[in-house]
């Protein structure tokens, strides 16, 4: 299934996704930022023809603004509209402000929904990036798939989600959450597993470049960098080489090209003149022995 949604990955990766799809127990993907997380989740979403709900995971959010708030101009227009049509019945009032009318569902809240097609699949990217409390807010949410709003009361999933949760460990996830799922790190590939990718994703590139592109991606991760480049800096610099009908590497083409896999000023500032040349006859020589 993920083969089929250009998803290449290992055996133990698509042995853990076939679990937690099977047990209904959420999957929580650690790794180095670009490896394929959250791609992985869209893969499944695309395979089983689900929605997919993403809810990106930021410093200081809160159950809230994860869950649902009410639309507060919508509801100050109705109150100004009741008023002056003289109706003062408040209770009516408040009862009707207060419904799903003016309801505007988040994330969560969605992913507690009936959808078409079956249970969504819900993706918590990056929920190292969140706190502790949000961290111990979703524990019951995932616990019981259930949410509660004071103003209407508890909504429960008719049918789980399918929640898919990513972490590039920026800081350590509390175990209690990590309990709640099936586990796996998610590596950067080996050399042969990252060439299966970058044909799925540019199959346009010759055998040749695509050699180039990969090795020397690889390279570049046993280099002393602020951030190594991960599989999705490959796709995106092949794509970019192939805009420019680039046939094979060279210190001036990388040099031209580099903002695509590197970053940061100080790893690019590395790669400045022979550093490069060094690092591209290493790779052909390893090529070459292949």
């Amino acid at each position: 299934m993920l083969a089929g949604q250009n998803y290449v990955c290992g055996r133990p990766l698509a042995t853990v996704t076939f679990l937690s799809l099977t047990l209904g127990k959420p999957l929580f993907l650690e790794g180095e930022a670009g490896v394929g997380k959250t791609e992985i989740a869209k893969a499944i979403a695309a395979g089983l023809g689900r929605r997919l709900i993403r809810l990106q995971c930021y410093e200081g959010l809160d159950a809230a603004s994860a869950v649902y708030e009410w639309n507060f101009p919508a509801q100050m227009i109705a109150i100004r509209t009741a008023e002056a049509a003289g109706d003062t019945d408040r209770a009516t009032l408040q009862s009707d402000l207060f419904s799903e009318r003016y309801l505007t569902a988040r994330p969560l809240l969605q992913a507690m929904q009936p959808q078409a097609g079956g249970a969504p699949v819900l993706l918590i990217d990056e929920l190292d990036r969140t706190d502790e409390p949000f961290e111990a807010f979703l524990l019951e949410a995932l616990s019981d798939f259930q949410v509660t709003i004071p103003e209407l009361g508890t909504i429960t999933a008719p049918e789980p989600p399918i929640v898919i949760l990513t972490s590039n460990r920026t800081r350590e996830v509390h175990d209690a959450l990590k309990r709640r799922c099936l586990y796996h790190w998610v590596d950067y590939p080996g050399f042969e597993r990252e060439m299966e990718i970058l044909r799925a994703r540019a199959p346009e590139a010759t055998e040749t470049l695509s050699r180039e592109i990969v090795a020397f991606v690889q390279k570049l991760r046993t280099e002393d960098l602020f951030k190594r480049p991960g599989v999705a800096e490959t796709i995106d610099w092949a794509k970019c080489l192939l805009a420019l009908d680039v046939i094979d590497l060279s210190p001036e083409v990388i040099a031209d090209t580099i903002g695509a896999i590197l970053k940061y000023q100080d790893d690019i500032q590395r790669l400045q003149g022979s550093e490069a040349k060094r690092i591209l006859d290493e790779v052909r020589k390893d090529i070459a022995a292949q």
